[in-house]
């Protein structure tokens, strides 16, 4: 079955698709440009945030690939470095002594909630002036409908 790719919809699929990724790339742009993210790059904040969203405090280095743009071995060499930093701590994972989980130090964590003050401020600044709240209610909703879409498919 061929896709009719000058049909309207799909044409608006796309169009929607590049929107919505042009205001990604351009408020991601202005967030890294955050003095707050002088001492920590936006990549390794979100490694940082992701790992407090870990109901035990704990994920495995694969799990936390997951939530991330960033390959394995990146994310592996990222990880050994802000381990060095003190940001956070590894182990040998409980169920299985081959995989490697981690975890936030007092440090990490500190920085986390310091830095996400002032990356959450820095978001509302920059699409406050753009969108009403309701106007945010709604592209959350809107995106939130598109994550579990994408959730259900790979199931």
């Amino acid at each position: 079955m061929s896709l009719d790719t000058s049909s309207a919809p799909v044409r608006q699929a796309a169009e929607t698709w590049e929107s919505l990724f042009r205001v990604q790339v351009g408020v991601m742009r202005r967030l890294q440009k955050d003095p707050a993210f002088k001492e920590l790059t936006m990549r390794e904040y979100d490694v940082l945030f992701n790992l407090t969203r870990c109901p035990t405090g704990w994920s495995r280095l694969n799990e936390l690939n997951e939530h991330l743009l960033i390959s394995q071995p990146s994310l592996s060499r990222m990880v050994e470095r802000m381990e060095a930093k003190g940001l956070v701590q590894r182990r040998p994972a409980e169920n299985d002594q081959r995989g490697v989980e981690l975890a936030l130090t007092d440090a990490g964590r500190e920085l986390q909630r310091r830095l996400g003050r002032a990356h959450v401020q820095g978001i509302y600044e920059l699409l406050s002036p753009a969108l009403s709240n309701e106007e945010l209610v709604q592209l959350q909703s809107l995106t939130d409908k598109v994550l579990a879409s994408l959730a259900a498919s790979a199931e």
